[in-house]
């Protein structure tokens, strides 16, 4: 490269003999000039490209490519102009090595900006790919980040002439002893990345766990899954754990509403349609049973002393359950009263005998 300059710098420099500086000063004004040229007419050409789209998506990457690509022309510049400084072997390779670095840190710099312009537009779209969705945008710009700086970082071990495969192979034992040592925090790392992009639930969801825990999803993280409690207690559940668990997300499906179900026993002798009428009307006037589905009542059998019903309501999220149903066994026992519907209570006869 150095012997290209030089060719280059004695053909259209000739004119000014030998002054190196002034030599220099004039290649890095000239770099600078077309840089700004070489910048105008790439970006021109591209914004040509762009406004055939109907996003704003290519604009922004556009204006993203005007600094790096401006300073990398110049940066060029600014080693031709070196070259005409006459400097001994080794200051030239220092000074090319730091114009690599510059030029590596401001395209890895542009390479995290445009990806994560990137990946918000996919996570946007309708047809989009399940690994990259709004619930899973930031595993995804974080993992883009790590694959940029990592790549990044190798380049500039290449550049500055360091030995990569001595590094890597420390690196590799250096992983093998932390994932020894630290083997549990890297289970549960992993499993916040797989519930991350399989999104069993989401922050907000009432999920029930089969060691017993229930609660209202409030934060998912790479680590950990926080539950609040019906009792305003916050537990973390370590991911590992949940992964292995079985989760029942009562605000999966289609929709968040739930049924509950308010089981009740009338004395045998009892109107049934009254008591389906009854129990149905007292759904019907609770304010947070829904209209659809409907609720419905279902004889369920013979009971010793009852006859036994079922009343199927839904309501419009998991958190109202507990209250629901405390208002429904409180109105269902008051209408009950008042249309004159019995609800038996077990009995017994106990005959003594005198000796």
């Amino acid at each position: 490269m150095n012997t290209a300059a030089e060719r280059l710098g004695s053909e259209w420099l000739s004119w000014l003999g030998e002054r190196p500086l002034i030599q220099a000063l004039v290649i890095v004004l000239a770099a600078a000039l077309a840089a700004k040229v070489v910048d105008w007419i790439l970006t021109k050409a591209i914004s040509v490209w762009a406004k055939r789209s109907h996003t704003d998506l290519d604009d922004r990457l556009i204006a993203l490519l005007h600094r790096p690509l401006f300073i990398s022309v110049f940066l060029v510049g600014i080693w031709l102009a070196a070259s005409r400084l006459g400097l001994s072997p080794p200051m030239q390779t220092l000074v090319l090595r730091l114009l690599k670095t510059l030029a590596l840190v401001l395209w890895a710099t542009f390479a995290v900006r445009a990806a994560a312009i990137l990946l918000a537009a996919a996570s946007r779209l309708e047809k989009r790919s399940q690994l990259i969705e709004p619930r899973t945008l930031a595993l995804a710009d974080n993992t883009a980040k790590l694959l940029i700086f990592g790549g990044a970082a190798y380049l500039f071990f290449l550049s500055w002439g360091i030995d990569v495969g001595g590094w890597l192979v420390s690196a590799g034992v250096l992983g093998l002893v932390l994932g020894l040592a630290a083997k549990d925090s890297l289970a549960n790392l992993f499993a916040g990345m797989f519930i991350l992009a399989d999104a069993p639930y989401k922050v907000g969801d009432f999920i029930n766990l089969d060691s017993g825990e229930r609660g209202e999803v409030t934060q998912i993280g790479l680590r950990s899954t926080r539950l609040l409690t019906r009792d305003d207690i916050e537990i973390t559940v370590p991911n590992s754990a949940i992964a292995a668990a079985k989760i029942v997300n009562e605000s999966g499906g289609p929709w968040e509403k739930e049924r509950v179900r308010l089981k009740v026993g009338v004395a045998y002798g009892s109107d049934i349609d009254r008591v389906r009428e009854a129990l149905l009307t007292t759904a019907s006037e609770n304010p947070d049973v829904v209209d659809q589905p409907e609720p419905r009542v279902r004889m369920r059998g013979f009971g010793e002393s009852a006859l036994d019903f079922e009343l199927l309501a839904w309501i419009t999220e998991p958190v109202l359950r507990g209250r629901v149903l405390d208002a429904l066994y409180e109105d269902v026992y008051k209408r009950f009263q008042r249309d004159g519907i019995e609800i038996p209570f077990p009995q017994r006869d106990i005959n003594m005998r005198r000796s």
